[in-house]
């Protein structure tokens, strides 16, 4: 730490000949930015999901409006995953030329955009890249959410990165219940409907303006992350890194599915569009209680697959359910599938506690997201598939339902108590 303090304030002699004033003043702006970081971390994490289940609860009418077919739409549902992944194994090599903060303000402010230019899209294709925008801000955010948590609460890991996912739950499930009535209200234009979330995006830009020009301890990860360059590349070595990998590519399958496709299966059972928001809402707002019960409880346990376990037993029972009596057990199911889906912040708080450095959290944070989303990629397009080809869910839900079973037990091996950087030989 010593180091870090004299690489950062003390640059050239100068500096030192005002010791007197400059370290002070320093030390309140940096007091007075860092008060910031828990306002600013819950902000983030509210933007991270609205571009998407705003989405899923109006695709009806968005698909409808500009003529999409079931695969396209199906395409549509995939694009989170593949903006995730392509665009969050850039978010290290920005982070360190810029600083974390800068690159989720950047990030923010895309999602403003993306939102903003996708409500006034006149076709698929310029619908499609607005979109993308939005969802490279979301993922460059997504990477490096764990990343400021370590930095700035090293020792209160598992309850801040509690709160940036309860948050982020709070963020789905607000976006999923309010999108309906807020269209219904505003003239009953899809286009209102998405574009109003923009203005919460626009909040979180300027709570980020002064922690992207917050410098303390960018510096630090930077050069930690150069100097450990050539072992870090060993990841790939790691078992306990793959295994995550995975199961955070399997849990997100099941998340993207459940946010792009669930309202439209309720629908075509009959329940109608609020109700079918309302039930994806509730699927989500599981996240809020859960979202820090789940770190505190990862905190506690050397090995997390017992969690694992129960969360994928309760997406087994909702998918059943949702395959024999979707209409008719409807809030059951979306109380279980909510449940399963808190697997996301399993993930996320593994990923803290299977590295010993921050160094090492940037690593396998990008490894493990990137990764994961291109094994999610899939998922949602064959759903779109399955469902365009039967006519029916019941071929859909049953994929779902079967991957549940890799994903139990890839998380079990990504929960085992061990580092990546045992494993990949750093250190030794």
């Amino acid at each position: 730490m010593s180091d870090e303090e004299t690489t950062t304030l003390s640059p050239a002699p100068p500096v030192r000949a005002e010791t007197p004033h400059t370290p002070t003043g320093a030390s309140r702006a940096q007091s007075w930015t860092r008060r910031l970081v828990p306002l600013a971390l819950v902000l983030a994490a509210v933007n991270l999901r609205p571009a998407i289940t705003s989405l899923g609860s109006l695709m009806k009418e968005v698909t409808g409006g500009l003529h999409m077919s079931g695969p396209i739409a199906g395409v549509l549902t995939s694009v989170p995953a593949f903006c995730f992944a392509l665009f969050g194994i850039m978010a290290p090599r920005l982070a360190r030329r810029f600083g974390p903060g800068a690159v989720v303000l950047a990030g923010m402010a895309a999602i403003t955009t993306g939102l903003l230019l996708r409500s006034l899209a006149g076709g698929t294709t310029t619908f499609l890249a607005a979109s993308v925008l939005a969802l490279m801000g979301i993922a460059l955010s997504n990477v490096l959410m764990p990343v400021i948590v370590k930095r700035y609460f090293p020792d209160r890991v598992g309850s801040m990165t509690g709160l940036y996912s309860m948050a982020l739950a709070a963020g789905t499930s607000l976006a999923a219940v309010t999108t309906v009535p807020i269209t219904d209200a505003l003239g009953g234009s899809w286009r209102r409907g998405l574009g109003i979330w923009a203005l919460l995006a626009v909040v979180a830009v300027a709570v980020w303006i002064p922690l992207a020009r917050d410098r303390s301890g960018n510096e630090t990860p930077a050069r930690s992350t150069r100097a450990q360059a050539a072992p870090a590349l060993r990841i790939t070595r790691s078992g306990t890194a793959w295994a995550l990998a995975c199961f955070f590519g399997l849990q997100a399958t099941g998340a993207y599915i459940t946010m792009g496709w669930m309202p439209t299966i309720f629908r075509d059972a009959g329940v109608s569009a609020g109700t079918a928001g309302l039930l994806l809402s509730i699927t989500m707002v599981m996240g809020v209680p859960l979202g820090f019960v789940i770190p505190w409880l990862v905190n506690r346990l050397p090995r997390q697959g017992p969690i694992v376990v129960a969360l994928g037993t309760c997406g087994l029972a909702g998918y059943a359910g949702l395959y024999f009596a979707p209409a008719t057990g409807a809030w059951a199911w979306a109380l279980l599938l909510g449940i399963s889906n808190c697997a996301f912040p399993l993930a996320l708080t593994m990923i803290s506690k299977r590295s010993r450095t921050g160094a090492g959290v940037v690593r396998l944070s990008a490894f493990a997201q990137c990764v994961g989303y291109l094994l999610s990629i899939p998922g949602p397009l064959l759903v779109g598939v399955l469902h365009d080809r039967s006519g029916g869910w019941d071929l859909p839900i049953a994929l779902m339902a079967a991957l549940m079973v890799p994903q139990i037990a890839v998380g079990i091996l990504a929960g085992r108590d061990r580092t990546i950087e045992d494993e990949a030989g750093v250190g030794r």
